[in-house]
């Protein structure tokens, strides 16, 4: 008998190829459908090129998931860019914008409804107009966080120069307060985290600033080929983050320096989470073309850098990466959040694995990670459970920094494009890019940057917005994910509002496990649903759950049906023990 090995494909020419070999072999399922267009989403991005290649016009941007007006379901934010360049006017660019000037960011209201055959009805309405203040300037990403304790999530938007904080008025608008606050940054700034970090009730806010980008030293850079190509990060000095408090009275305080925050990488994604298990929020930082930062708390408002100790600062060879994207997530089910990040092609994607302690190993390549992602350049990404059986998978999505000579050479004008992946947790300690057989939003090739992650229509399954550079948004809505049962967690606090920083876990036999963390963090210049999806798998028995808040008080809530959303209420479950 002889075997027949094929190459490994993209969607088209695998289901063309499949069907000429093995007649009547099934297509690729749809494990995703793109409804952005469908349901109303018209967003293009704009980034003013002009034909100049200027460092900054390939980075952005990012997006929002958050319910900005309490109704229940997910609305959108996303970040938008300007015509780039010292006097360059919309006439120069080289594709024109297709959204009405002055260019703004965008806000879209989830207005979805349960149609009259009993199905939900995906809707979305551009409320730009009616929404007040939103950002305005050339813009990288969003971060989503409750400055005001008021329950109406706020807004903080990365810019190439000033940022802006957006508070929730609760009336449906937004007010630019950024000068009042204290929270303003001219530098290029990418992505931010809202944590309590001194456990005071109050959301700080940490800054990932970019590099010293400079229009009147602007530097020119080239390819190997003497032509001109966009710069890396080492064209330019690397700049501090910036941590500012918040004091609880419509202002912050930068603690930068006091905080012991100094080192100066190239910062493009961070999270928030407990490492090492002390129950305090460390921050973890990847920079791009230099060592990472793992931000430990010393509990009295100050941090030390440990991730060169902690093996989370470079690769497993010792060398710094062009880290992106960021998450951190329990994938293996041991109790405590591991690290994986997106890199430059031919860097391959990274797995730390956590011992528990805070202390990291790269396990990349025995993982099935690093193989399948080696021609590709990852920006945003998370570990999400797509078919609810209980493993977390990943979702990264692509796009190069360097044109690709084969895209240049068919004259391509933005020559950037790459396909996306997802990678299927095997629950044996691997991963498998299933990406080929995964639908066709997987054939598609743009310049992918941000991925915020979400369940769109409340259904417990997880969905995915994409904001292509220079491309459409992509709403992808899962197709597969209720085939298993699922548990829905929304956290408040006692007053109703949604709680960010806690740990849940469920029960059994007396033992937690699927472990999981309520945030709005990581991805790329992007903010995910605070609501959490613990994916059951066969299981459609009551479910019993174990919850660590981020004050350290312990609950257990027992008799949770399955296939639903539950409110968890702080202070309403039975005490619990470690």
């Amino acid at each position: 008998m002889i075997a027949i090995t094929l190459p490994k494909l993209r969607l088209t020419a695998y289901a063309s190829l499949a069907c000429l070999l093995f007649p009547g072999a099934a297509l690729p399922e749809e494990v995703f459908v793109d409804m952005a267009s469908a349901s109303g989403i018209d967003f293009f991005h704009f980034n003013g090129m002009s034909g100049e290649i200027y460092f900054p016009e390939h980075m952005g941007a990012g997006s929002a998931l958050f319910d900005y007006d309490r109704d229940g379901d997910l609305d959108l934010y996303i970040v938008q860019g300007t015509m780039l360049g010292p006097g360059k006017q919309i006439e120069d660019a080289l594709i024109p914008p297709r959204h009405p000037l002055p260019m703004s960011d965008r806000l879209y209201r989830n207005d979805s409804r349960i149609g009259e055959d009993g199905k939900m009805q995906i809707r979305f309405t551009d409320v730009t107009a009616e929404s007040g203040e939103l950002g305005s300037g050339y813009g990288m990403g969003v971060a989503v966080g409750d400055i005001d304790n008021d329950g109406y999530p706020d807004l903080y938007v990365m810019n190439l120069g000033n940022n802006q904080l957006l508070r929730n008025n609760g009336d449906g608008s937004f007010s630019d307060v950024t000068k009042l606050a204290g929270v303003d940054d001219p530098r290029w700034s990418t992505s931010a985290v809202f944590l309590d970090y001194d456990k005071d009730g109050w959301q700080d806010l940490y800054v990932a600033t970019y590099v010293a980008f400079d229009w009147e030293n602007r530097i020119p850079c080239f390819s190997s080929t003497a032509t001109a190509e966009y710069c890396g990060p080492k064209t330019y000095a690397g700049t501090v983050d910036k941590l500012f408090r918040n004091l609880g009275d419509g202002r912050f305080e930068e603690v930068t320096g006091m905080a012991g925050i100094d080192g100066k990488g190239g910062g493009l994604g961070v999270v928030a989470t407990d490492f090492n298990g002390d129950q305090w929020l460390d921050i973890y930082v990847t920079n791009d073309g230099s060592a990472n930062f793992l931000w430990i708390n010393q509990q009295d408002g100050s941090f030390v850098d440990d991730a060169l100790l902690a093996g989370a600062a470079l690769n497993m060879d010792g060398a710094p990466e062009a880290s992106m994207g960021v998450d951190a997530a329990d994938f293996d089910d041991d109790g405590d959040d591991d690290l994986f990040m997106t890199h430059l092609a031919r860097e391959t994607n990274t797995l730390y694995i956590n011992d528990g302690t805070g202390w990291f190993e790269d396990r990349s390549v025995s993982m099935g990670l690093a193989k399948d992602s080696f021609p590709y350049t990852g920006f945003g990404v998370a570990w999400f459970d797509y078919d609810n059986d209980g493993w977390l998978d990943l979702l990264v999505v692509n796009g190069a920094v360097s044109h690709i000579e084969k895209l240049v050479a068919a004259k391509d004008p933005y020559p950037l494009h790459q396909p996306n992946q997802l990678y299927r947790n095997l629950g044996n300690g691997h991963y498998q890019d299933v990406s080929a057989e995964s639908g066709k939003v997987f054939a598609l090739s743009e310049v992918s940057r941000g991925a915020a992650f979400g369940d769109i229509d409340n259904d417990g399954d997880t969905d995915v917005l994409i904001t292509n550079n220079n491309g459409p948004a992509r709403l992808l809505i899962n197709q597969v994910g209720t085939r298993k049962h699922w548990l829905g967690l929304e956290l408040v606090s006692a007053r109703g509002h949604p709680v960010i920083g806690a740990r849940v876990a469920l029960l059994s036999g007396g033992k937690k496990h699927r472990w999981r963390r309520t945030r709005r963090d990581g991805s790329y210049a992007s903010a995910n649903d605070p609501r959490v999806i613990i994916g059951l798998g066969d299981d459609d028995g009551e479910q019993h759950l174990f919850v660590l808040w981020p004050d350290g008080r312990r609950e257990s809530f027992t008799g949770l049906a399955a296939n639903r959303y539950h409110r968890i209420e702080y202070g309403r479950g039975r005490p619990a023990d470690d």
